[in-house]
């Protein structure tokens, strides 16, 4: 294969001086979208050259005394920080638990890792068979290909790169990848993120996956983007337009909160699935941001009106600098539970945990199969109905019972007080979903 070498401007990350003034900080908190022109405001390189991202910008955004800018500085130092204008505005500054600050603006607990927290937890520089491509799975590798985010999530499975600064990959370094995938025929799917991959020089980018495309062997690309999250201004015609071209390929995307789908990144969704690829949200559960039933229905409600597909809800992987963030897993077990039933399927995500040391995604769900027997098993249902059904054997035709039910009397028990659950009885053997309440056997023969 021929390399093609690339300028050194042609790799650089997208330019860091801001194209206008003011700053977003000589608003009053709260105030920040107002003030500025629609041509500036939706232009996604003016919002990247003005983040937030100093120590100054944090000491004016959270009115820092001189006790709390010293270890707001030690903090930083340690895992930076940037956050767009346009998702600062998302921020209720009323709530100090508000679930859009929690997400980006640096908090003094990301220091308390001592005892808990892992740099890599998921091992996946121990995978990396050329730097920067991870293969753990047998049939797809993961490409990290930037340090570049447009806002650092505070929750980031990756902050131990965060001290490398903002990076990209050349081209030179894009081929070595490039030429192990050719000659690892059991790849089938390339997942390419970072970082965020949309933050690339566009060029780049576009080179990066034809290359990927025109290997025999690789039949589907994924990109892992924030960017219609945070900087929805960046999904521009030009941009899908030349991503529309490597299809088969998916995004996805991390929406967290509901108050994160906005007419911004609606329509920037609406872009990429009019390029025809396809988007799926992986949301993280994150402790006081999301770990709710009703903020989850609320969310993938809000994902299926988009035509965002929910995937998966991720437990928060143990990092350092996120403990604060981690829930109890039963937490999210809980919330799959609450969801099923009282919502569609399309709106269920897959809670998972993707085990430390490289173990991969382990999906974890509430108990539905209770016992398993030759000819049975004993199911519950979402509303806590027992119910038996019949488990044919492998290779074996059904053969008619001994006994017939016609002339077999069972006695089932069903709550009296769903009408619902008693027209449903020859099916049910207990509710345990109302403990505490009279119960009504029930005799039938058929």
């Amino acid at each position: 294969m021929k390399e093609e070498e690339l300028s050194a401007s042609e790799d650089k990350p997208p330019s860091q001086v801001p194209l206008g003034e003011p700053s977003v900080l000589t608003l009053p908190i709260g105030q920040v979208r107002p003030m500025f022109p629609q041509e500036q405001w939706y232009n996604w390189q003016w919002q990247m050259a003005n983040r937030l991202r100093s120590h100054e910008d944090l000491i004016s955004l959270l009115r820092l005394s001189p006790l709390q800018a010293e270890s707001y500085k030690s903090l930083i130092k340690t895992f930076h920080y940037s956050i767009t204008p346009y998702y600062l505005s998302l921020i209720n500054w009323h709530d100090p638990k508000d679930p859009i600050r929690m997400q980006c603006v640096p908090d003094p607990k990301e220091m308390n890792y001592a005892v808990v927290g892992n740099a890599d937890p998921l091992e996946e520089e121990k995978d990396m068979q050329v730097p920067g491509l991870v293969h753990r799975y047998p049939d797809r590798v993961l490409a990290l290909v930037t340090g570049m985010c447009a806002m650092y999530c505070r929750h980031c499975t990756r902050k131990r790169i965060w001290n490398e600064g903002e990076w990209m990959r050349t081209r030179k370094e894009l081929a070595v990848m490039v030429s192990y995938i050719r000659k690892t025929r059991k790849v089938r799917e390339v997942i390419i993120s970072g970082g965020d991959p949309l933050l690339m020089n566009l060029d780049t980018l576009d080179w990066f996956l034809g290359e990927l495309r025109r290997i025999h062997h690789v039949e589907v690309l994924r990109i892992g983007t924030r960017v219609p999250v945070v900087l929805p201004m960046r999904i521009t015609e030009e941009l899908t337009t030349m991503l529309k071209q490597h299809r088969p390929l998916w995004i996805n995307t991390q929406f967290n909160h509901y108050r994160e789908i906005t007419l911004e990144s609606t329509a920037a969704c609406d872009r990429i699935q009019s390029a025809g690829i396809p988007i799926s949200n992986q949301s993280v559960l994150l402790k006081d941001v999301n770990d709710s039933t009703e903020t989850m229905i609320a969310l993938c409600h809000a994902l299926q009106r988009i035509m965002v597909r929910p995937y998966y809800l991720y437990q928060c992987d143990p990092v350092a600098g996120a403990e604060h963030f981690r829930t109890n897993v039963f937490k999210g077990i809980q919330i799959i539970e609450e969801m099923r039933g009282h919502t569609g399927g399309l709106c269920i995500p897959s809670f998972v945990v993707d085990a430390p040391g490289g173990g991969g995604k382990i999906p974890l769900q509430p108990f539905y199969l209770l016992s398993i027997g030759e000819q049975e098993i004993m199911l519950r249902n979402y509303e806590g109905l027992m119910i038996r059904y019949f488990n044919p054997k492998e290779n074996e035709p059904p053969r008619a019972s001994s006994r017939s039910r016609r002339n077999r009397k069972t006695e089932s028990v069903v709550y009296c007080d769903n009408s619902r659950q008693i027209r449903r009885h020859k099916k049910c053997i207990v509710d345990i979903s109302h403990p505490g309440k009279d119960i009504l056997p029930l005799d039938y023969a058929e």
